[in-house]
């Protein structure tokens, strides 16, 4: 009888080799899962027909209004009158004169303002001194409301041209001081010091890091600026004015002539329209570098 430690011939001790995980199962593909009930495709509006949704609205609600008599002729003329006046000055030359004079003053006065600012905003914004010098002031006469100057405006220009320009400078000038200002305070901590461990010094850093970090503010401060260029030049034109927008509105106020009151707030309203497209485009073409949100959904 063989001992428990011998081997039988033939045979030989059985080895036991090591388990191996089974791998893991392969992830179901689009094929391999039920196939559910599939979703029609969500209609599309564009966005173009979208933003047009809102005036086109308000002028259909404006035209009911007036042809059912809701708004009669002597509280709101109706658009048909309206169009029908614009089409009548155009022909006499009226309109495009006043559109010409108001554009002259308009680009005039900005272009003064944006300089003031743009100059003061770099002072404060780039220099500690500046900024104790001149930030505080313009927070004091930022709290002086700007239409209120329009007396002391005539008694320092006169009556001409001077201080419809300067009412219009200084509309623009504080918004876009405190948007400069604003955006190169804002500039990240960060980005200066890569850029100063990379070797820039003080005028590489507001040249490359700086100046790029706040023009989205400024282009913003832009937008601001022009949309109160306009509205200042609807007070300014008010004071003794020969021409422009604001004089044709103001001789139809004394006639009651609401179609041309409303021909002249439709100018100024497609005029600052223009103008914030136009920012809107320069913005796109400036910050293409730079991811922003753009809403979600449809």
């Amino acid at each position: 009888m063989p001992s428990p430690n011998t081997t039988v011939s033939g045979t030989s001790p059985p080895t036991h080799t090591p388990v191996r995980p089974a791998p893991p199962a392969p992830a179901p593909t689009k094929s391999d899962r039920p196939a559910g009930p599939r979703r029609r495709p969500a209609l599309r509006v564009p966005r173009g027909v979208r933003r047009a949704a809102g005036p086109v609205g308000l002028l259909v609600v404006w035209f009911l209004g007036s042809t059912t008599g809701v708004l009669p002729e002597s509280v709101l003329a109706s658009p048909i009158d309206v169009v029908q006046r614009a089409v009548d000055l155009t022909g006499t030359g009226e309109l495009p004169q006043a559109i010409a004079a108001s554009g002259r003053r308009a680009a005039i006065g900005f272009l003064i303002g944006a300089a003031v600012a743009l100059a003061l905003s770099l002072t404060a914004g780039l220099f500690r001194l500046g900024e104790d010098v001149i930030d505080a002031s313009m927070g004091m006469f930022r709290a002086i409301p700007w239409v209120g100057l329009i007396p002391l405006f005539i008694v320092w220009f006169g009556i001409d041209e001077t201080p419809k320009i300067a009412l219009v400078a200084l509309g623009v000038t504080y918004p876009l001081y405190f948007n400069v200002y604003g955006g190169i305070r804002s500039a990240d901590a960060q980005l200066i010091e890569a850029g100063r461990m990379a070797g820039l010094g003080r005028v590489g850093l507001i040249r490359y890091v700086i100046l790029p970090s706040a023009l989205p503010g400024a282009l913003v401060g832009l937008r601001y600026a022009l949309s109160t260029a306009w509205l200042a030049l609807v007070f300014a034109e008010q004071v003794n004015a020969d021409a422009g927008i604001g004089y044709l509105m103001s001789n139809a106020q004394q006639y009651f002539q609401t179609d041309v009151i409303v021909l002249c707030l439709a100018v100024y309203a497609v005029l600052g329209l223009l103008c914030d497209f136009a920012v809107r485009l320069l913005s796109r073409r400036l910050l293409a570098w730079r991811a922003s949100f753009d809403g979600e959904g449809a």
